[in-house]
């Protein structure tokens, strides 16, 4: 199964393109333009095991805001056509993530339906020139583009950096364990029929 896909999405406030492999390596080209969301999403491919392309020009001159929103709907929507109809994959995901002082958590369910819970508390307002509360919008955009669940806390931690590098690999191995195949089945793993 191929499960490779390309997203664009051009607006007068950006412009950005995704390549998505979910069956990848880790390999990843990723200029958005914002240092510190380069590192994270770099640490969201790397510990998923996806291959991730993702070219944005974004209105930096205004704020960080609509480049990471809209790189997050984005990044959704090529996770959703990358799944087509999810038939054969475990659905759900989950990882406790340890980093340093800090410990993250991160559940996702791959249903069809959005939802987003999150959980952290930061006392920088930036972390480089991305803004911290940024954080959760990305991952807000995520799950609504992508019709997911997305469950997100920091149950330890003090280090700024480190709750937030947390936050993203915990997503990036919950996602991987939820878009595995499961031998077991053919179908979308659902008692309604579809996902």
């Amino acid at each position: 199964m191929n499960r490779i896909v390309t997203c664009e999405r051009k607006t007068k406030e950006t412009n950005i393109s995704i390549t998505l492999n979910l069956d990848g390596s880790g390999k990843n080209q990723i200029h958005t333009g914002i240092g510190f969301f380069d590192h994270m999403l770099d640490g969201f491919a790397r510990h998923g095991l996806f291959d991730l392309a993702v070219c944005v020009a974004g209105d930096l001159e205004v704020d960080c805001h609509h480049t990471i929103e809209d790189t997050g709907i984005v990044l959704g929507n090529a996770i959703k056509e990358a799944l087509g109809e999810k038939a054969g994959i475990k659905r759900y995901g989950h990882m406790i993530l340890p980093m340093d002082e800090t410990l993250a958590l991160c559940a996702v369910d791959l249903s069809g339906r959005p939802y987003m819970k999150f959980d952290a508390v930061f006392s920088a307002e930036k972390l480089g020139t991305m803004d911290t509360e940024m954080i959760k919008e990305f991952f807000y955009a995520v799950s609504y583009s992508a019709g997911m669940n997305i469950h997100l806390k920091i149950m330890d931690g003090e280090n700024n950096h480190h709750m937030a590098e947390a936050l993203f690999k915990s997503f990036g191995k919950a996602l991987d364990m939820a878009t595995m195949e499961e031998p077991r089945i053919k179908e979308a793993w659902t008692t309604k029929g579809s996902l």
